[in-house]
């Protein structure tokens, strides 16, 4: 592979690579004791009986049960982590000096340059409160890349790695069982790192740059059951305005499968874009797009 593809599907990647939180939804089902048995040596006080029992143990026959209050305080606390792996590939724009060069690299490009990764999101529930958390870190690497011609180097060797960071809060706006919905807002925090060496470097064109910004976000999630044992979940986040990136944005969708009360599979779909500018001499500038498959699963710890 020639270091003008590796290189430059590498690196940007790097410069324009990142939360979804995962989602649980938690269901009971109330159980039913024994029904008494009232006997009574009279119809009259048989009846009078029967009616007594009925009303006084909601699990009896006829009773409606305990009233059911959807909306009642959770005292609890809850608290799920969720391990991920996603398969993303990436296209987008790089741009300096008024110059701008299109790249795009498939799942399977990247996962072939992949040395190491963490992915997983957490989340902490008190009530309606919501406190999740999305990371992301992934390390790149091309050790047997060929330079461009004329520069005087037989290899190349390039490190590329992306740490994404997003912490939030938010509220649980609806809370009924056969829907829930999320207000969520919070920070995402981008670093890249880039390192790239020559052998040998006689013209000393090796370098090692990074890139950090924060972009404030506003976002929701709707989770819904579709059966006893499957919810779907759909999730979304905007931001960026300026302060870090122009443009920050995400979307998810995800299925999971309960396979104990405290497990659950999810599989499903994630886009992330954002559009980076950098003011300067360069007049940098990096728009990409992340996609693909999201396959992840559910710890409820408590």
């Amino acid at each position: 592979m020639k270091i003008k593809n590796v290189v430059l599907v590498l690196v940007c990647f790097t410069l324009g690579c990142g939360a979804f939180s995962a989602a649980q939804l938690t269901q009971s089902t109330d159980k039913g004791a024994t029904a008494s048995t009232v006997l009574a040596s009279s119809t009259s006080s048989s009846t009078s009986s029967a009616t007594s029992a009925t009303n006084s143990d909601p699990s009896a026959p006829g009773s409606a049960g305990p009233p059911q209050v959807e909306n009642a305080p959770d005292d609890q606390w809850h608290i799920s982590i969720s391990p991920y792996l996603w398969f993303a590939g990436t296209h987008g724009t790089l741009g300096a000096f008024n110059r701008d060069v299109g790249y795009r690299a498939s799942a399977i490009d990247l996962l072939s340059h992949f040395r190491f990764g963490l992915m997983a999101a957490a989340e902490v529930r008190h009530d309606r409160v919501l406190f999740p958390l999305d990371t992301m870190w992934i390390r790149l690497r091309d050790d047997r890349a060929l330079p461009f011609p004329n520069l005087s180097a037989t290899s190349a060797n390039l490190k590329a790695s992306m740490f994404v960071f997003t912490p939030k809060t938010g509220f649980r706006v609806i809370n009924q069982e056969k829907f829930k919905a999320d207000f969520l807002m919070g920070l995402r925090y981008w670093h890249f790192g880039e390192n790239l060496q020559f052998s040998p470097s006689l013209l000393g064109l090796n370098f090692s740059k990074s890139q950090d910004w924060v972009d404030p976000l506003v976002g929701g999630r709707i989770e819904t059951p579709i059966s006893q044992k499957a919810v779907l979940t759909v999730a979304g986040d905007v931001g960026g305005w300026g302060a870090g990136s122009q443009l920050d944005y995400q979307v998810v969708g995800l299925l999971g499968y309960k396979l104990k009360p405290s497990i659950t599979l999810q599989a499903g779909y994630r886009y992330l874009y954002a559009d980076y500018q950098k003011n300067g001499p360069a007049n940098a500038s990096n728009k990409f797009a992340l996609s693909g498959i999201v396959l992840g699963l559910t710890l409820n710890l408590k």
